[in-house]
């Protein structure tokens, strides 16, 4: 039903919510707890242990880093998982040391949170286990950033809420809880992990029921439980997966691990025995087996072969790229410190789209992004979210004192070179690149360009374009045909 996320007791022993970093001091080890603001504002507590190759331990809907319950076979799963590895660990929005109140519970808001920490823990590139209800959360991250993600790691978890066909089931649950915050806890975590002792489910409920507030607990569980779906963003994930299911879990139910891996490209199902759906209970000890086995060459070596960053054809690819139009001036007229604020609302903005959309953000130039993407329709039809979404925005910043932003973007097809440096940051080149960001640039304000390779691609996708004729490009000899893509709602 949920994930409980927590490090050995040995350096969890934190009596009060810390302002900025602080440690606190366990048995044997000191855990240093880290704030990470959210581009939406939201402080997310999180802390580092260990050394080597980093793993990223995404939290459940609860978790609390300052008061892991002695709970029989936690410090042991966390020792051994952590084994050779940096481990990173954080309380996601709304429960534990993060900030409580919080408005915006969705995926893509945890998704915020995750990138948040990553900046904040300056990793380049690393592993990322996802698990339960924050999984989609984790796959839409990757999508958005697969230059950083080197491998992921899906536990228990969905892709579309196990709920979605039937959200009566959910409001039962709900009602249930609502009817007896006590009981409904420790009743929901016997049916997640039957096999549990009542004790111990008593102890998961209690620590439930102390991470987040009522008010929380029935918004997050009518958003996982009936509203998630992110099987539109499976098809061009291209990270190696690793998918650990257990074959009898009730909560989520095996099927959905195996649609994972079906949909996903270069996935591994690996079936495990055993009811319980949290990964730290039961037999945990295959769990960390096949973790440990999948993260064995990053263990060795944490850069890629010469060869890779030496640069290797990346197949066709559509690239996006955007640009703030009078970004100087902005500057200029708001100062340093407001137009960064300004230009934090631009990124926040464009990286939710392409995290909706299945693109990859490869690098940001200050005031504009460069994307990649398997499918030109994605593209497209990010581009065109991206317009929307900063017009719905323009129309009431008068109110608000805020700057309006006027986007150009600019689309093309090809085959670039992919390269990544010593850190396992990717990039692309090439001529498709270079025609993508000069296209943006002969854009105005509000306008999409692009190439006519692009337009030949998604022909008979109900797309509209208007012929904006040849248009001379800096360093081309050809002229290239432009195409805009009319995005404005008619009516």
């Amino acid at each position: 039903m949920a994930a409980f996320d927590g490090f050995p007791r040995t350096a969890l022993c934190c009596p009060r919510h810390q302002e900025g970093a602080g440690a606190t001091k366990g048995a044997s080890v000191e855990l240093e707890i880290r704030y990470a603001t959210t581009s939406d504002g939201v402080r997310i507590a999180y802390t580092v242990l260990g050394e080597g190759f980093p793993l990223v331990f995404m939290p459940g809907i609860y978790s609390d880093l300052r008061a892991l319950p002695d709970l029989p076979g936690v410090t042991d799963f966390f020792e051994a998982l952590g084994s050779g590895l940096k481990l990173v660990g954080y309380d996601g929005r709304g429960t534990g040391m993060s900030d409580r109140d919080v408005s915006d519970l969705s995926i893509l808001g945890r998704a915020r949170d995750l990138a948040a920490v990553i900046d904040a823990a300056r990793l380049r590139s690393f592993a990322l286990f996802g698990h339960d209800g924050l999984a989609p959360a984790a796959i839409v991250y990757a999508c958005a950033h697969p230059g950083k993600v080197r491998k992921l790691i899906l536990y228990g978890a969905y892709a579309r809420s196990i709920h979605a066909d039937s959200p009566g089931r959910t409001q039962r649950i709900i009602d249930f809880i609502l009817a007896d915050w006590h009981l409904g806890w420790r009743a929901l975590v016997l049916a997640s992990n039957p096999s549990a002792a009542p004790d111990l489910a008593e102890k998961v409920g209690h620590a439930y029921r102390t991470y987040a507030s009522l008010d929380y607990t029935v918004r997050t569980l009518r958003e996982h439980l009936a509203e998630v779906d992110v099987r539109h963003l499976l098809p061009g994930l291209r990270v190696p997966t690793l998918v650990l299911h257990r074959q009898d879990d009730r909560a989520v139910p095996f099927r959905c691990g195996r649609e994972l891996a079906a949909l996903l490209p270069n996935a591994r199902l690996v079936p495990l025995k055993g009811d319980a759906h949290e990964p730290f209970f039961g037999e945990w000890s295959d769990v960390v087996e096949a973790v440990q086995d999948f993260l064995a060459d990053d263990r060795q070596a944490k850069a890629p072969s010469v060869a890779a960053r030496r640069g290797r054809a990346a197949g066709l690819q559509t690239i996006l790229f955007t640009d703030i139009e009078g970004s100087t001036a902005m500057t200029q007229r708001l100062g340093d410190a407001r137009a960064r604020e300004v230009l934090r609302e631009h990124e926040r903005i464009v990286r939710e789209c392409l995290a909706a959309h299945g693109g990859a953000e490869v690098k940001t130039m200050g005031d504009g992004f460069m994307a990649s993407f398997g499918s030109a329709t994605r593209a497209l039809e990010c581009a065109i979210a991206v317009q929307r979404a900063f017009a719905e925005r323009n129309a009431g910043v008068g109110a608000h004192g805020h700057a309006p932003l006027q986007i150009r973007i600019g689309l093309n097809a090809g085959e670039p070179i992919a390269e990544e440096d010593a850190d396992g940051r990717g990039d692309l080149f090439g001529t498709a690149v270079i025609a993508a960001a000069r296209i943006a640039a002969q854009a105005e304000g509000g306008e999409i360009l692009a190439s006519d390779v692009v337009r030949q691609l998604v022909a008979g996708k109900g797309f509209l374009f208007a012929d904006r004729g040849d248009a001379v490009l800096r360093g081309f000899d050809d002229p290239v045909r432009l195409y805009e893509v009319r995005w404005r709602e008619e009516g």
